[in-house]
């Protein structure tokens, strides 16, 4: 189910994606995806592996085509002068591995027409300039990785776009690639980031949009998107006549969002904020259901990612 764009996109964005829809021969990655990311934010698309991440990256940085729709960079239709602006890491670079840190920025720079007067700046910024002159081979996964980002930061670009920046790296690597992106972004840069990782979204997001299966799920402000949820939790006598008397009653209580069955017990949302749990004993009381469980509990955010990217849920 798609729940729409969140208001607070209410400023010129950094990039429009307009009902953008592709396909593989009959295969259909993407399904009329559409969303603005505003500008200074750190935007995670997010979802698993399979959901169309890496392909719609692949389209706005007009290394795929579209089937269907359009996109926007900076208010205006996508041109070569504004991929100018735009650092992306979408694979990992081919660094030559007998090669310094710094020789491979000199390359790199070459390649993309840039000067090589950036390359201290950069290196400095990705905390590698003690390590400029030892080979690539000598370094770490997480070293790597930085200059593949320092590669991305030649011409000071205002937008940076990164393709799962964390896979395949130890915890050390992770921890080092997150705080670069968070530094980045202090620094005013807007950062586009495809993870499937939702402790990466929620440790350097800002805002967020879910995919699965190529639609769109939710986007918006990443603690709207991914906020806690509360819920409440019912028992009422033993086997499965107590369970449905209490459902029944349930059905009629105000601002019940949803009514889901958890092993002896029955799990309540509501739409707008948890009831009183003494109301809500009071009522299930008046409707003939005495309960022997009530409690207040709290929905993990990766039970809820877990939850909206399953393909069985049909919603």
């Amino acid at each position: 189910m798609y729940f729409g764009v969140h208001n607070s996109f209410n400023v010129k964005s950094i990039l429009s994606i307009q009902s953008i829809t592709k396909f593989y021969g009959r295969i259909r990655a993407l399904h009329q995806v559409s969303f603005e990311v505003p500008p200074g934010s750190v935007f995670g698309v997010l979802g698993p592996n399979g959901s169309g991440k890496t392909t719609l990256l692949g389209i706005v940085m007009n290394v795929l085509h579209a089937s269907e729709g359009g996109y926007s960079w900076f208010g205006e239709p996508p041109s070569e002068r504004q991929r100018q602006k735009i650092g992306t890491l979408l694979e990992t670079p081919n660094f030559y591995h007998y090669l310094s840190g710094e020789k491979n920025l000199q390359i790199a720079a070459a390649i993309k027409g840039h000067g090589q007067e950036d390359i201290p700046r950069v290196l400095e910024i990705v905390k590698l300039s003690e390590r400029k002159h030892s080979p690539f081979s000598t370094y770490s996964l997480g070293m790597k990785q930085r200059l593949a980002i320092a590669s991305c930061l030649l011409g000071n670009p205002s937008v940076l776009v990164f393709d799962e920046p964390t896979n395949g790296l130890d915890p050390v690597g992770i921890a080092e690639t997150r705080e670069l992106i968070r530094d980045l972004s202090k620094e005013g840069k807007t950062i586009i980031l495809a993870s499937h990782l939702l402790d990466e979204v929620e440790k350097v997001c800002t805002h967020v949009a879910i995919l699965r299966k190529g639609q769109l799920l939710m986007a918006g402000d990443v603690n709207e998107v991914l906020m806690n949820e509360d819920f409440i939790e019912l028992g009422a006598g033993a086997g499965a006549g107590g369970l449905e008397k209490l459902r029944a009653a349930l059905s009629g209580l105000p601002g019940v969002k949803q009514v889901r069955d958890h092993e002896q017990y029955v799990q309540v949302f509501f739409e707008n904020g948890i009831m009183d749990l003494g109301g809500i004993n009071q009522y299930c009381f008046d409707k003939g259901v005495v309960l022997n469980h009530l409690q207040l509990r709290k929905r993990s955010l990766e039970s809820k990612f877990m939850e909206l990217t399953d393909e069985r849920n049909p919603n």
